[in-house]
């Protein structure tokens, strides 16, 4: 397995978007920061934001409707997934009880990414 150089990066959110954010990629079996790589990874490959993204469209706009934005990211989450584990790719997931992110692999066996 290759070894990642991993970077810190630090943005400003809103406090309310960051708590609904962090319930919602807990109960998607992740952290903030897997569902952040998974976005970015997600992006790089496609090479653009992998849903649309528009002035007039009535997910980004001054209606912002959350639901419809949190089924386009879940969408987008389960397509990325379903890519790696038909390539049989590791998937990066979180483990909510050891609070521990893993890389599930092909066989079904987690690979712990501090031990």
């Amino acid at each position: 397995m290759r070894v990642q150089q991993d970077v810190r990066v630090t943005f400003r959110i809103d406090k309310e978007l960051k708590e609904r954010a962090e319930r919602l990629f807990e109960n998607l079996g992740m952290n903030m920061s897997t569902a952040l790589n998974v976005f970015l990874r997600k992006s790089v490959e496609e090479a653009a934001i992998p849903f649309p993204v528009s002035s007039k469209s009535p997910l980004f706009g001054a209606g912002n409707m959350p639901d419809e934005i949190t089924r386009v990211f879940i969408s987008a989450v389960d397509n990325e997934i379903a890519k790696k584990e038909q390539n049989e790719y590791p998937v990066a997931r979180y483990d909510i009880i050891r609070k521990e992110a893993y890389l599930q692999v092909a066989d079904g066996k987690r690979e712990y990414i501090n031990g």
